[in-house]
């Protein structure tokens, strides 16, 4: 790390919480390229059918503690062959 970047890094640990971790967020987005606009698009139309299927009650809900059980169910299962 350069002199200027540790100068940088040691001014940012100074800042209160919440002020580091916006500035940690505009580093990550800053290194991220900018997302294409139909990728962006098909996520939009994607959660909006999601969504539409949950109020409909076309899917069932099922509530996190069961899921992470089931898969921890089967990783220990697969573990054991």
């Amino acid at each position: 790390m350069t002199s200027k970047a540790e100068a940088v890094l040691t001014l940012a640990l100074d800042l209160p919480e919440g002020e580091r971790a916006d500035l940690a967020a505009a580093l990550l987005e800053s290194l991220d390229p900018s997302p294409e606009a139909d990728v962006e698009e098909a996520w939009r139309k994607e959660i909006a059918r999601r969504v539409a299927a949950i109020e409909a009650g076309d899917v069932e809900m099922v509530p996190w503690e069961r899921v992470r059980e089931d898969l921890l169910a089967k990783l220990n299962g697969a573990r054991e062959d």
